[in-house]
Order: C-alpha cells, then structure tokens, then sequence
C-alpha cells in the first residue's frame, strides 16, 4: 500500500506522449498547446497615443499653441510637433514626430485653430512605445498550456491562424456487476441502478476527454477481457468495482489476465483504499472502488491528475485554495482523509452526510480537503481542492497541513 503522496508523484513522474493535431485559431479555446508560440511582432506595432488629445511640447505647459493638423488612427502623417505648434491625435494613431507628450482634450481650452494648454504636463504622459506590451521574439504561450479565451486574443494578435494541439485524451469506460443496472434497464429485487458510470463518463467529458462508454459487461472473467480487449486503443480504461477481495470481484483478474502492469494497488486513503492505477501496453488502467462516493473522490484526485497529464499539460497538479473552516472536524487519526464539502468563498463546509457507498454528496459537494492522517481535528485554515478547473500547483500543498 503506497500513500497520497507516493501515487501522485508516480502519476507526475510518467512518460507520456500525446498525439498531435493542427486546429484553426477559432476553434483551439481550451486545447493544449502542443507548441512554444513567439511574438511576430512588436504590441504596439509603433509608439502611439493612449488617449484622444493633442500631441504637444513640454516646454509649451501652460501656454496657446497652434493646432497644425490633426492624425487619426491608421493614417500616416508627416505632420511634427514642435514648440510652439501641437498636434490632434486620436487614440492609437501613431505619434507625429517629437511628441514629448499626449494631453486629453478635455484638459485643454478650445480657442479654434489654438488650444490653451494645462500649467502641468507629465513627461510621455498618455503615450504607448512599440513593444511595450509583446516584444517580438518572445514567448507568448508555451507548450502545455490550457488555452483560454484571451491567450487565443494574445495568440491572434500575432497572426497566427493554425495551432498545433495535443489531442484530447481517449477514455473507454464499462460497468460491472450482475447486481447493477444501467439507468435504462428495468431493476427487481435486489438490484440497483448503476450511477458511477454515468457519472464518470459526464466527468471525463467535463474535463475535455474523448469519451467512450463499451457497455454493461456481463461479470465473469471472459466477458471483461473481451471488453478490455475491445478498449485498449483508448488512453485510459475507467472501470468501478470489482478491485476489492470479493470472491466475485473479477475485474482485477481479467486485468491481470489481459497483462496488466501493477503501477499501484492500494491506497492509503479513506476513502476508497482499494483504488488501483495499472497499464497495459500503451493503455493507463485506472481500477476506482465501487462506493460512488469513494469512487468519485479518489477520480478526482488521481484520475483528474491522469487525465491533465495524458492531456500533455504542463500544470496538471490540483491547485488548492485556502479557506476557513467552517466548524471544527474532528478526525480518526491513521490514515489521510479525503473529506467532501462546499466553499462559500472564504469557508468550507463539510458535508455531514459523507459515507463512502452514499450517492447524493457528490452531486453538492464543490471540492474536498484531504487531512493528513496524523491530524486529529481541523479547526482553522484547510487547503480546499474545488471541482472546477484550476491551475498547476506545488504537490506539497495536496495534503493539508503538510
């Protein structure tokens, strides 16, 4: 059995080599960046005005001068200031030779073809310098980035029409159990609807993936290795239940079977301590306890990390915020603790209905913290791990109070 700490930094320590593709600009928003991008060229292009106003001589404070002619954005002009003579400029027109500075319109009094100028001028006073902003040459976005909406804005900037992307992750998901039904299928006696696999194909493809459900296997050792068999062009196989030490828990033998790798078995975590992370050939096998709620909470940390990982992401740790807590929590001290609430922002809450086999927490909880075994109580600050995306962040700051 390995800690937290040790499966995450096996899972931050693989050698992963996603596939490429090209996507047009328009369509890259939240891909990765399978490229290191530099700027063409110079923001600004040339030294500009920041404001609309008039384009003067410092030495002229306080003074009339005359308006020689007036430059609009995207014109060119030979006009130039000098003592004694400004220049009207608007916003992003680029500046007449021997501007010293940029005053508004409305802090000048209008006399016609002159303007009085204010008492105080500001050296470079609403003037923009070309490369101020973007310098050309420099990196604007580098490989492994999650692509927002304004880095495509930076990117387009540049010029740049088509981007090389890393491929979405491909993640092949199957449910079994002889005592679990899909949402589809008619239930009787002691059988249940089977939520973990719903629930996890809409995760993965919350986080981006390219999704597969291969269907309801039949639980014998047969139909599983067909089903894994079937699957294993897929980044990653997704299956709950069947990986504790149930006689009829087959899935981890028909791994096995199948040549599975044994990257980590166990856990020492609470809940979900029998999750286990394998691979065969290419594949990443990703084994989560059958409880839904212990299923969920350990997806999120470890199979979320795979998933930003497989996605080729350079910030593909969780990042978790500090928050207070809302009311003391005591703890059995022995193993770390994964423990679900909501954030309201400043405080987290736990849940005070959290079982491991319990449904419905997961679909209020925003986040979790994780307690170190050897806390026996949390009463102040947690380091609360949310549901939505976030960015990279040091693996010391996972385990709360470490």
């Amino acid at each position: 059995m390995i800690t937290i700490d040790e499966a995450i930094d096996l899972i931050a320590s693989l050698k992963v080599s996603p596939h490429i593709e090209t996507r047009c600009l328009e369509e890259a928003v939240g891909g990765i960046l399978a490229q290191d991008l530099k700027a063409n060229i110079n923001l600004p292009v040339f030294d500009n005005s920041a404001m609309d106003g008039y384009a003067v001589h410092l030495a002229d404070a306080g003074k009339e001068v005359e308006v020689i002619g007036t430059v609009m954005a995207g014109q060119s002009s030979e006009l130039e200031v000098s003592e004694g003579r400004a220049v009207k400029i608007m916003t992003g027109a680029k500046l007449p030779k021997g501007t010293e500075a940029v005053v508004p319109m409305e802090d000048v009094e209008d006399l016609g073809d002159r303007v009085r100028l204010p008492q105080k001028i500001k050296p470079q006073a609403n003037m923009r310098f070309a490369g101020e902003d973007v310098k050309k040459g420099e990196i604007i976005a580098k490989t492994g980035q999650k692509l927002s909406a304004y880095a495509i804005g930076l990117i387009a900037s540049q010029g740049y029409s088509y981007l090389r992307l890393y491929k979405a992750p491909k993640v092949a998901i199957f449910a079994t159990g002889s005592e679990l039904k899909m949402h589809y299928e008619s239930i009787a006696g002691s059988q249940i609807y089977n939520s973990n696999t719903p629930s996890l194909l809409a995760r993965c493809r919350e986080l981006g993936c390219d999704t597969s459900f291969v269907g309801k296997i039949e639980d014998s050792p047969k139909a599983i290795e067909d089903a894994i068999a079937n699957a294993l062009d897929a980044d990653i196989i997704i299956t709950s239940g069947g990986v504790s030490v149930g006689e009829a828990d087959y899935t981890k033998e028909a791994f096995k079977a199948m040549g599975m790798e044994i990257l980590f078995s166990k856990i020492d975590i609470k809940p979900g301590k029998p999750t286990t992370l394998g691979k065969i050939g290419s594949t990443y096998v990703l084994n989560l306890p059958g409880n839904p709620l212990a299923a969920i909470l350990n997806f999120e940390i470890f199979g979320r990390m795979l998933i930003n990982k497989l996605s080729g992401r350079n910030d593909f740790f969780l990042r978790p915020l500090r928050a207070k807590l809302a009311e003391k929590l005591t703890l059995k001290p022995g193993r770390d603790t994964v423990i679900p609430g909501t954030f309201d922002g400043e405080h987290f809450q736990p849940l005070s209905k959290r079982a491991p086999g319990m449904v419905r927490p997961a679909s209020v909880m925003d986040g979790f913290v994780i307690a170190s075994k050897d806390a026996g109580a949390l009463s102040k600050e947690v380091l609360f791990i949310p549901l939505c995306e976030s960015v990279s962040a040091n693996r010391e700051e996972l385990i709360s109070g470490k």
